[in-house]
């Protein structure tokens, strides 16, 4: 593991299965584990699995201007958000390019949690915290553990009355075997899921029982880098490694623009003075590159970085592929020209280990395009 400043109560329960706690954002995170990576999969597409994603940040915004510094340093107009309610938003620089996405949680009138990854997040709410009324205070004592499934709703509702109304997109402050936690539904799979925000002190209790208690629905943990496989069907961006951070331009900085990543719908109907908005709407129709989905023939996957040629020209890289046993498809997220922003073009992908792959562009997400497995209700 490499020197890691943020520490998960769960470090040892992963060590146990088999992790070394790689570092991710300055946490020691169960990349890997001793079992089968694609079954975690295939529980948390058909089951449910269980995940330690405290590496993410939590971040509490209080007082008065709690609101204002959300409204400057995110793409979201939070006047709309009510207690009870999240949404997920982005952060631009002063060029209009993305810096950091995040899950705006809004607990009260005056207060408000914003979860974000890698990115600038903390330091541009800080940014724009500076001469208001408010408080800005990183919290690591939170954990972050995601109970992601079909079947998750139904382990839940064993213990907490209420949580099969609880919407898309909605928290609420409850109790969990005994101990207070906020459970909110959301998460990062592209599947009915929930996130428990729990004590350090409770976090390895509520572990060992979910998954203890869980066994007869199937319930097993995952690694942190299944999501790896979940994200790359239900187009869920990954920064940097889906981003010229990863991937720079040969002539220009790094950046990208929300319409180059797809991501503009994050942008409220008519916000302005949010950071960087005004050459947000300027880049409008400048794209220099679009993120779009690849349909591969065959079962070889192609790894992270793998050109993508058009004839003889290297056109764009993978950024994530995977193959899935469920659905029969080998499937990727790639950076690719505007004009194969479509569907049936044909292309290839070099693969290292596999040599060419024939591949054709296709619209994301590839899984559940109505997003009704999400979102559903009972």
């Amino acid at each position: 593991m490499t020197a890691s400043w943020r520490f998960s109560a769960l470090a040892d329960r992963h060590r146990a299965l088999g992790s070394s706690l790689e570092d991710w954002s300055g946490m020691g995170t169960a990349w890997s584990y001793d079992a089968d990576p694609m079954a975690e999969y295939e529980a948390i597409r058909t089951k449910a699995g269980l995940m330690d994603v405290s590496g993410l940040k939590k971040v509490h915004i209080t007082g008065a201007g709690a609101s204002h510094v959300i409204d400057r340093a995110t793409t979201r107009n939070v006047e709309k958000l009510m207690p009870g309610r999240a949404v997920y938003a982005c952060m631009l620089n002063d060029a209009g390019k993305f810096v950091d996405d995040c899950v705006i949680y809004r607990t009260a009138p005056n207060a408000f949690m914003v979860v974000h990854g890698a990115g600038q997040g903390y330091e541009q709410l800080t940014m724009a915290a500076e001469g208001r009324d408010v408080s800005v205070r990183f919290d690591d004592n939170l954990h972050d553990l995601s109970l992601q499934g079909p079947l998750a709703v139904d382990f839940l509702a064993r213990h907490v009355p209420g949580i099969r109304d609880l919407p898309y997109f909605s928290h609420m402050a409850t109790s969990l075997f005994g101990v207070p936690a906020m459970i909110s539904r959301t998460g990062y799979t592209g599947e009915r899921g929930y996130e428990l925000f729990v004590r350090a002190q409770d976090a390895g209790m509520i572990w060992d029982r979910i998954l203890d208690e869980g066994k007869d629905l199937g319930i097993i943990p995952c690694r942190f880098t299944t999501l790896d496989l979940l994200r790359t069907e239900s187009y869920l961006l990954f920064f940097p490694y889906d981003n010229s951070e990863a991937y720079p331009f040969e002539d220009e900085p790094c950046g990208d623009t929300l319409w180059e990543l797809g991501l503009d719908f994050t942008v409220s109907p008519g916000k302005t003075g949010f950071r960087g908005a005004e050459e947000h709407y300027r880049l409008k129709g400048k794209e220099r590159f679009k993120i779009w989905g690849l349909k591969l023939e065959g079962t070889a996957v192609p790894g992270n970085g793998a050109p993508v040629m058009r004839g003889d020209q290297q056109v764009g890289v993978v950024t994530q592929a995977m193959h899935s046993p469920l659905y029969d498809w080998t499937v990727a997220i790639a950076r690719l020209p505007v004009d194969c922003a479509n569907e049936g073009t044909a292309l290839t992908v070099n693969c290292a280990e596999n040599g060419p792959i024939a591949a054709v562009t296709a619209p994301m997400p590839f899984l559940d395009p109505g997003k009704t497995r999400r979102t559903a209700k009972g």
